[in-house]
């Protein structure tokens, strides 16, 4: 079962390298069979992928956010859910040229750090993480941060494109661009989806952390979640007060995203707290 687990694996990553390739060239030749074949290689990988994460949690017991591997496995299969949703609703193929590349380089990491990582979790970790509301504080988590990379990515595509319109230098490329407009609405709802979702994943995190008297409030990880929750809130309140200009707002969106990059490094290196299960 677990070699069937690693050929799924390496199967998923060379699908979804074919398919940014084929999302890249949809973008630069705009062939609509480049499209279709982008997608098809993109759901083939996902399939192979979710395959990859059952065959392995089967086969060696793990659950899916114990160690970086599978935490980055995880990560790596929501951005291409959240992205399937993001086709299906604004029609746009070229977020797949960045979100599945996301997805392939984040197996690649977790691939490198596996031979690097040796743990074994006690007695009290595994009584931790044995909770359904573990279980929802993690997918609540997961499918945010994958939303708030959806909504960076539609803000660096309205500052490229904004550069460009700027400086009355639009090149053919950048007219295949979809609209300022749709940029900004895209990473509007994209944020406005993800941000209710990440405050009842941190809600259920520090319910569980309360009912084992954890000094959850000093937790690296913690802390640095509150910093993402800000920054978005701040997103938010900029954008219902109407005053706030797209350009603030996208590279506040863009700064969000860092933010939750920051805060996984800091969770798989900081050997502080109780978040130690992607040490």
């Amino acid at each position: 079962m677990e070699q069937a687990a690693v050929v799924s694996f390496w199967f998923a990553m060379a699908l979804y390298l074919v398919a940014t390739v084929l999302y890249s060239y949809h973008f630069v030749a705009k062939r609509p069979v480049f499209s279709w074949y982008a997608t098809f290689a993109t759901g083939a990988g996902f399939l192979a992928h979710t395959a990859s994460i059952g065959l392995h949690w089967g086969a060696t017991g793990e659950t899916p956010i114990t160690g970086s591997f599978n935490s980055l496995s995880l990560t790596a299969w929501t951005l291409v859910l959240i992205y399937f949703v993001v086709e299906h609703l604004v029609k746009l193929k070229l977020y797949g040229a960045v979100l599945v590349p996301l997805a392939f380089l984040a197996m690649a990491t977790g691939q490198v750090l596996l031979g690097s990582e040796s743990f074994e979790l006690g007695e009290a970790a595994i009584s931790q993480l044995d909770s359904w509301r573990v279980g929802m504080h993690v997918a609540l988590i997961m499918i945010a941060n994958a939303s708030f990379a959806v909504g960076a990515a539609a803000s660096g595509v309205y500052l490229l494109q904004g550069a460009q319109l700027k400086k009355h230098k639009t090149s053919a490329l950048m007219k295949r661009l979809p609209s300022l407009t749709q940029t900004q609405m895209l990473a509007r709802r994209a944020i406005m989806l993800a941000y209710p979702l990440y405050t009842a994943g941190m809600l259920l995190g520090i319910v569980r952390a309360i009912e084992f008297d954890l000094n959850w409030w000093f937790d690296p990880r913690v802390m640095m979640s509150g910093v993402v929750w800000a920054i978005y809130g701040s997103y938010l309140l900029l954008h219902y007060r109407r005053g706030a200009s797209g350009k603030l707002l996208a590279r506040l969106a863009l700064v969000g995203l860092v933010a939750v990059i920051v805060l996984a490094i800091i969770a798989r290196t900081v050997p502080t707290g109780f978040h130690i299960f992607g040490l």
